[in-house]
């Protein structure tokens, strides 16, 4: 598929898809970018991350709120009567509006630690979209590999339905043995199980991708972006010293110390006096003994102090201090994780490249070996057991370079995104399309109300099932005692377990049904 026409067709498919349009089912042709972007803008595990955004932008708006002005509105109604004095109600209303002054520092530092939970929550979703990004390479990558091993499994059956062919021809002729067909046999009976296998697991790995880009786990989908051999030059020192400065979790964490430095703030704060700036107009009506309207205005500063708490305060500033030094450790510990990982993966991709010189070699050995093997075994000079073996030794070595091919392109991916790699601007512009209300797709969110109607109408027939065998249980108790009337002690045996037949039968329906009952 040329670019035009790919980005022709992620468009449709987006947009019929954000619109809850079901995309037909014809088969869709999907390069590797399409696929990324097409996960970028529908991946529900991206949309639940990003909704954090909005958490810690509210909680951000609650911290400054603390620290501006508020006001409130009373109102009362008072009544009284005192011995000797008349009976008085009054009718008192006040607004008063307060604005913090001094708290401590504790104000501000919730303010400053709103601020970093926003950046904190932002760099969560751009490293989510990265883990997205690699997840669609590997799940990309692990189709067309293996729809590469059902080629070469199918590949395999076909040599060895030949190879069974010429054995049963040769055999018909009286130049090779029964256990000659027996064994071909066997062989094709073992590639045909393998090739089975491998059809099962590619199904399974685009059932993954499919999953990723959330679209209809039934729509057919044909890969267009083939294996392609791409350097990686950078040594592994640079490559560690780049994720250190640019892997976006790392700098969560360093956020996070931050934050918990303003915590110990916060927790300290409880030593320190609070000042507030209160003022209001008052409106009161004396309603017994005589009628009175009485307006005001009041102002004023309140200063409050909490000189003894029982230890409340220093608990709290010890555990934020605690908390502080777990976040560094977590720090260091996931910087450490980050190493490892980066490590673990450049290794595993310089393995894979050398692993794809040696068996780019041995598959054009083994298909010149397998070729001398048969045809030696048709000319009569060979024995089969050079020819399955020469089989297999072709399968497994094209299966170890396809293996090797994309194990590559995977690790390759995995360095990238342990490096915190960051999007491109195209996948950031596709990835800034997300939507947080886009519908599933029809195959994976039923119609409620329809399963309520199939789940009552399930109830209706085990009910009416139930009537059925009830009426034949009688019908069949009416028939045994009239078939044993003139043997009452038989009678008396059949009636019995008939009887309890039909109880044992209604209770075991019953418990059925109300297991059903629960499950719904």
């Amino acid at each position: 598929m040329n670019r035009r026409c790919g980005k022709k067709m992620l468009a449709l498919l987006a947009g019929m898809l954000a619109l809850g349009v079901p995309v037909p089912g014809e088969c869709v042709s999907l390069s590797l970018q399409d696929a990324i972007e097409l996960a970028l803008t529908r991946n529900t595990e991206l949309r639940i991350t990003q909704k954090g955004e909005d958490s810690a932008d509210a909680a951000y708006r609650r911290a400054k709120g603390q620290n501006g002005l508020s006001a409130s509105v009373s109102s009362s109604v008072t009544t009284s009567k005192q011995e000797g004095s008349e009976h008085s109600a009054a009718w008192n209303n006040g607004l008063n509006a307060s604005l913090p002054l001094y708290s401590g520092g504790k104000n501000q530092a919730n303010i400053e630690s709103g601020e970093l939970g926003v950046k904190v929550a932002e760099l969560r979703t751009a490293r989510n979209r990265e883990n997205l990004k690699y997840n669609v390479i590997e799940a990309y990558y692990d189709a067309l590999a293996s729809e590469q091993v059902v080629a070469v499994k199918r590949e395999a059956v076909e040599n060895y339905q030949a190879h069974y062919d010429n054995v049963s021809q040769l055999f018909s002729a009286g130049s090779k043995a029964r256990v000659d067909v027996l064994r071909s046999s066997v062989e094709l009976s073992n590639a045909q199980y393998e090739l089975i296998s491998a059809q099962t697991a590619h199904a399974a790995m685009l059932a993954t991708l499919r999953n990723y880009l959330n679209i209809d786990r039934k729509e057919p989908l044909t890969l267009t972006t083939g294996y392609s051999y791409d350097g990686f030059s950078m040594p592994l020192e640079n490559c560690v010293d780049y994720a250190f400065q640019h892997r976006k979790d790392i700098l969560v964490d360093v956020y996070t110390v931050e934050q918990k430095e303003l915590a110990v703030k916060v927790a300290k704060a409880g030593y320190l006096p609070s000042v507030n700036l209160n003022a209001g107009p008052s409106l009161n009506f004396e309603l017994r003994p005589g009628s009175s309207r009485t307006p005001g205005i009041s102002a004023g500063v309140s200063a409050s102090w909490n000189i003894f708490d029982s230890g409340v305060t220093k608990a709290q500033v010890d555990s934020a201090k605690t908390d502080l030094e777990v976040a560094q450790l977590t720090l260091d510990r996931d910087r450490e994780n980050v190493d490892l990982a980066l490590r673990q993966a450049y290794f595993t991709m310089r393995a894979a490249e050398d692993q794809l010189r040696s068996t780019r070699d041995a598959v054009g050995q083994a298909e010149e070996d397998y070729y001398i093997a048969r045809e030696k075994y048709r000319a009569g000079e060979g024995i089969m057991l050079d020819v399955l073996d020469a089989q297999k030794a072709l399968s497994e070595a094209r299966l170890q370079h396809i293996q090797a091919q994309y194990d590559y392109v995977t690790g390759k991916a995995a360095v990238e995104n342990a490096m915190g790699i960051s999007l491109t601007d195209r996948e950031q512009a596709a990835a800034e399309q997300l939507s947080l209300k886009v519908a599933l797709p029809s195959d994976v969110a039923p119609n409620t109300q329809l399963l309520k109607q199939s789940f009552e109408e399930e109830k209706r027939q085990r009910a009416k099932a139930k009537e059925q065998f009830s009426e034949q249980v009688e019908k069949d108790l009416e028939r045994v005692t009239q078939e044993t009337s003139s043997h009452p002690a038989v009678r008396t045996g059949e009636e019995e377990r008939m009887v309890r037949s039909q109880e044992a039968a209604l209770a075991a329906d019953e418990a059925a049904g109300q297991r059903k009952e629960i499950a719904e």
